[in-house]
């Protein structure tokens, strides 16, 4: 599966569940699923950035396929708010507006505020010993200057929460916010910024371990309000066959 794959809109995640090639599975289906997995992957790890232009026929090309098969794969991003289809134009990466963005970070924070607090009730030791191992695996990445290890395992920090609370539906939600927040902030962090995160991250575990749900939700906050504030929206276009050329193999 790709390694944006804890991003992966549910779309797509469906799509993920289906048999592998070999396996009695729609040729045409799998390869859909491709595509769609690797523009994804390409948004979240800042290799296509908003605004890009996701021509039919170069993407097909790259693949080897049919632009119908393209089309679709297209498609399934369009309903995810991955991509923009704008009629005799063509497909886009989203560029979302200050407006969306505002909206999507106001939505994090009445979700994330309420979940940290739950979870503060009932941590386990072993749940809190799996996030101190996530938290050293994104000091590493940052430290490593590993834009897409850490642009992903930031974001997977805040699904893992919701899944310790055992809520799907939650964790599934914050998928997809995710998804869209790659695109108006964590591809655009800096070193500093996305150091930043990191040490928000180690002192909400370290409320959370100490059940301080108060302190967690404050922590939580300032998190969210301090990412959203170093929004840095400034989109450049991207050479597609360069963005997308490792995940279409030999």
């Amino acid at each position: 599966m790709s390694r944006a794959s804890s991003l992966m809109p549910k779309a797509l995640q469906a799509d993920a569940a289906a048999p592998a090639e070999g396996d009695g599975a729609d040729p045409g289906a799998t390869m859909t699923r491709r595509i769609a997995e690797a523009i994804t992957a390409a948004i979240v790890e800042r290799r296509l950035m908003p605004g890009t232009k996701l021509a039919e026929q170069p993407i097909a090309d790259i693949f080897k396929v049919s632009r119908t098969i393209v089309r679709q794969a297209l498609m399934q991003l369009s309903r995810d708010r991955l991509i923009t289809l704008e009629p005799a134009r063509g497909a886009f990466v989203a560029r979302p507006s200050v407006e969306e963005a505002r909206q999507v970070f106001a939505v994090r924070q009445m979700l994330e505020t309420a979940m940290v607090r739950q979870l503060a009730r009932g941590i386990t030791a072993e749940q809190v010993e799996e996030l101190r191992a996530h938290l050293r695996a994104e000091a590493s990445a940052v430290q490593r200057t590993d834009v897409p290890g850490r642009t992903r395992l930031l974001a997977d920090f805040h699904i893992i929460l919701a899944r310790q609370l055992g809520n799907e539906v939650l964790a599934q939600l914050l998928v997809d916010l995710l998804s869209r927040s790659s695109l108006i902030s964590l591809m655009y962090q800096s070193s500093h910024s996305a150091e930043h995160s990191q040490e928000g991250h180690v002192q909400i575990v370290d409320a959370l371990a100490r059940g301080d749900g108060d302190e967690a939700v404050r922590l939580m906050e300032a998190h969210i309000s301090e990412v959203e504030s170093n929004l840095r929206l400034h989109p450049r276009v991207a050479d597609l066959a360069a963005a997308l050329a490792p995940a279409a193999g030999p």
